[in-house]
């Protein structure tokens, strides 16, 4: 592989399922999916980074101005992401109304309040995971009649991703759960009380979405469906989640053959 741009060896430090995904989306979009995934990681990690609710909210809002003035022609920010993703945004390859609905959609995370209903908990995954996949889509020339379908793709990861980071978010003093299933302040004391809930989100997931009408050369922008798909069963079963060789295998396979 030739020598990776610092979009994608953040992409590859930070969020290796997407990386390994983005391998499969045609070699000329390839870097700006990269960009992608690295501005999805600057905006989860506002609220970790910063040491207050406001200060995440601020995080947040550098962002989307970034957006903005990219779309505006203003001349870029200097940060390593924040320079390429202007670039994206100038080129066309990425689209400012989908990066600042990702924005917006991290907006709970910046709250003190927990996520009070199941509902609005997978709004919020459609919003920010499910919102990744749009983007991606968008960028790789999937049709509008499957950003549904790709959105939905996406929520299902971003779900089986929060539920695997349970004990870690409980040890920044963090839950999004749904508060109409356990109890948020319980869990960041015993993150292990949250089993139940877990098993019931796993097993009652949304239903896979068809994506029959995606072409191959967007594929990579539901890929990440192979891994939810995994994590669902074994999450559903109550068994911890560890990346392997296999669940790698198998987006390979599903990247070869150009079907999530």
């Amino acid at each position: 592989m030739p020598e990776l741009s610092p979009c994608g060896a953040l992409a590859r430090r930070h969020d290796p399922d997407r990386f390994l995904c983005a391998l499969f989306a045609p070699p000329a979009r390839r870097e700006a999916l990269f960009t992608l995934i690295a501005f999805n990681h600057e905006l989860a990690r506002a609220r970790e980074a910063a040491t207050n609710p406001m200060l995440a909210l601020m995080r947040l809002t550098w962002w989307r101005e970034a957006v903005e003035q990219a779309a505006a022609g203003a001349a870029p920010r200097a940060h390593e992401v924040a320079a390429p993703l202007h670039a994206a945004i100038r080129e066309g390859a990425l689209s400012p109304a989908d990066l600042i609905a990702m924005t917006e959609a991290r907006e709970p995370e910046m709250e003190e309040d927990p996520i009070l209903s199941t509902g609005a908990f997978h709004a919020y995954l459609r919003g920010t995971a499910g919102g990744f996949a749009v983007a991606a889509g968008r960028l790789l020339g999937a049709p509008p009649a499957v950003m549904p379908a790709l959105q939905q793709a996406g929520a299902l990861y971003g779900l089986t991703g929060v539920l695997r980071a349970v004990p870690a978010l409980a040890a920044q003093g963090r839950c999004l759960l749904p508060a109409d299933l356990v109890d948020p302040h319980a869990v960041l004391h015993d993150p292990a009380v949250a089993a139940p809930a877990i098993r019931r989100l796993a097993a009652e997931a949304p239903p896979v979405p068809d994506l029959s009408g995606l072409p191959r050369d967007s594929v990579a922008a539901a890929l990440p469906l192979v891994l939810a798909r995994r994590d669902l069963r074994r999450l559903a079963r109550g068994q911890a989640v560890h990346r392997g060789g296999m669940d790698r295998l198998a987006v390979a396979w599903a990247g070869i053959r150009g079907r999530a």
